[in-house]
């Protein structure tokens, strides 16, 4: 393994990842979700094939076994885009990129209930804490008026609620990942999940669809594009650096949607958007290093086993 070139495309792979958002933001809801996926599984497919190409990788069909597991994550995969790409018509980048990372905390709640495998105290306030990072995120959202009657932002509020679902979402692919990785090629795993993404996204045509404009579909072809290269390199990132190791950089994006806000869209973030994004972080790290520290006692208890 090479850590380092690990790291370097897991940051290629962060980048790419907020440049397919930052180009959804910039549609500003103007063209269907259906349309958006189908176009950002269309053109991710060009890197995609280039990189089958280029590693020499064959394309086979996956084993029948494992055609529904793979079918199931990519629909939850799906889920996570119908839902996360309209939050960006709502709310700013930063905003929905910190809304994102409660994903690893979802992936912890559906571990418990689906898994069955056993959350500790330390896990569940690690949760606890992300979501109260949610609450303070929301904070700009709410407002208490002199006579304590409190007023919401409805747009807010829906965007939250988009985001939160995609999350959740994206928690169930990455159950479904998490399984499908011992038993499957991660290549195979993306080009099923990119298919999925085209097939079911072009059946939304039957709802309409809207005629873009020359900028609309240079922010379409600008979101497949930068998604396939985020879903290589994290994929590529991978076979050169253990997964703990790379966890961590997942957080980078804040940083990238921060940049990219505030250079095209003039945005910039608020205090409650920081301070809620730290205390989600924290949390998340919390949980990697807690889940990281458990993995290794397990691993001692079956080497003290063996001896």
């Amino acid at each position: 393994m090479k850590p380092n070139i690990g790291i370097l495309l897991k940051l290629v792979a962060t980048l790419a990842f907020t440049i397919m958002s930052a180009c959804v933001k910039g549609l500003e809801g103007t063209i269907p979700v259906g349309q958006i996926v189908f176009f950002r599984a269309i053109f991710a497919l060009l890197p995609i094939i280039v990189w089958f190409a280029a590693s020499g990788e064959t394309i086979r069909r996956p084993p029948a076994k494992n055609m529904k597991r793979l079918l199931l994550g990519a629909c939850a995969g799906m889920g996570g885009m119908f839902f996360g790409f309209p939050a960006l018509a709502y709310l700013p980048l930063v905003n929905v990129t910190v809304l994102s990372y409660t994903t690893p905390l979802f992936t912890i709640m559906l571990a418990a209930f689906l898994l069955k495998e056993r959350v500790r105290i330390y896990r569940w306030s690690a949760v606890a804490t992300g979501f109260l990072g949610v609450f303070v995120t929301l904070a700009p959202g709410l407002s208490v008026s002199t006579t304590s009657a409190t007023s919401i932002d409805t747009l807010v509020i829906i965007g939250t609620a988009f985001a939160l679902a995609g999350a959740l979402c994206a928690a169930f692919s990455a159950i479904a990942i998490r399984q499908l990785n011992s038993i499957e090629q991660p290549s195979r795993i993306v080009l099923v999940y990119t298919l999925t993404g085209a097939i079911v996204g072009l059946s939304t045509c039957v709802f309409g669809w809207a005629v873009p404009t020359i900028s609309q579909l240079l922010l379409l072809i600008g979101c497949g594009l930068a998604g396939g290269i985020g879903q290589i390199t994290m994929t590529v990132s991978l076979r050169h650096a253990q997964a703990s190791l790379l966890a961590p950089f997942d957080y980078t994006t804040l940083i990238w949607a921060i940049a990219l806000g505030y250079l095209f869209m003039s945005e910039l973030p608020t205090s409650a958007t920081i301070i809620g994004a730290a205390i989600v972080i924290a949390a998340g790290l919390f949980a990697m290093w807690r889940e990281r520290r458990l993995a290794r006692m397990a691993r001692q208890e079956e080497d003290s086993v063996s001896c």
